[in-house]
């Protein structure tokens, strides 16, 4: 974020210096993590799965939060079959619903949290645009408010921790998208795509925000971003227990691989921004190839985040529909 009054976000620059004295990151042997605690929530499905496989392999304690406890067992399951020793573990987690998430944040059971990855998402393909039980469109809820809401609920814990990092997934489809003051949760002119697009977009300008006012505060939680690039299931490899790439669907998705990627790799930016110790908040984590695919790095922060008033009015907004604020 080209950081708004009172704040100083990562220079390009500063961030291209930290990654060529660092060592090259070994996206197969990420840094050890033994002894820390993860959330990830939407961890049983997805990039969201992918995550949690990642971070079980530091040696991390990894909690998947997620809104199916069928799914989350399964999803458990697959990781300890490729994971000796993985030590994952589920709580029930419902992202629309504000209310439940006291009781799913006392559900965690410990007395720190070392990072939460606010993966969680639905996008909704088709009309007709759906409201949460409090009335909230849907994806606005879910996507964005929920994790708000979360994140102040998360804080103790999270300030409990030595240096905690909060890492929002992020989407490419923000891109082209603009928050709109007057109608935030597109209820005069609703485009499934453009609400999905918005709805991530207010999780980024969330997390920029937060890393702001948690610097203003002194606090030693950081806020980051990561997004996965172009992440297609068909090009995602099988966990069978997860998901299952038919190798017609493999062939199909061949020719997309020059561009794109699986969302194993569609992965590596959350993983690299929750574990790097060269990582800093503010920051945006991507794939490296045109921000579509390849190893993740450090990318410059788009111009479209950079708006402190767009952050400010919805923070306020998100708090007042929530009733909590993180800091």
């Amino acid at each position: 974020m080209t950081a708004p009054s009172g704040s100083s976000a990562p220079s390009a620059s500063s961030s291209a210096s930290r990654s060529a004295a660092a060592p090259p990151w070994d996206v197969a042997r990420p840094p050890r993590a033994d002894g820390r605690v993860f959330l990830v929530t939407g961890g049983n499905a997805g990039i969201g799965y992918f995550v949690v496989e990642q971070l079980a392999a530091s040696g991390a304690e990894v909690v998947l939060g997620s809104r199916d406890p069928a799914r989350a067992q399964a999803a458990m399951a697959s990781v300890r079959g490729r994971v000796p020793g993985a030590r994952v573990r589920a709580v029930r987690m419902d992202l629309a619903d504000p209310l439940s998430l006291p009781a799913a944040v006392a559900e965690l059971r410990t007395e720190r949290l070392d990072a939460a990855v606010l993966n969680a998402g639905i996008a909704l393909d088709h009309p007709p645009r759906r409201e949460s039980a409090d009335g909230n469109e849907l994806m606005f809820a879910t996507n964005h408010l929920g994790h708000f809401a979360l994140t102040a609920h998360l804080m103790p814990l999270l300030a409990a921790a030595p240096a905690a990092r909060v890492v929002t997934m992020g989407s490419i489809a923000a891109r082209s998208e603009r928050l709109d003051a007057a109608d935030p949760q597109s209820a005069h002119d609703y485009r499934p795509k453009r609400a999905y697009g918005r709805s991530k977009l207010a999780q980024m300008s969330f997390a920029l925000e937060l890393d702001r006012r948690l610097r203003a505060a002194g606090s030693p939680v950081s806020s980051l971003i990561a997004h996965p690039g172009g992440a297609l299931d068909s090009l995602t490899p099988s966990r069978p227990l997860v998901h299952t790439r038919s190798a017609g669907a493999r062939l199909l998705g061949l020719p997309a691989g020059a561009v794109l990627q699986g969302k194993d790799a569609g992965a590596w930016p959350a993983v690299r921004a929750v574990l790097d110790p060269a990582a800093h908040g503010g920051e945006i984590w991507g794939p490296r190839v045109l921000g579509l695919r390849g190893r993740p790095r450090s990318e410059p922060v788009w111009p479209l985040l950079t708006g402190h008033t767009d952050a400010a009015w919805l923070w306020e907004l998100s708090a007042a529909l929530t009733g909590v604020t993180p800091v």
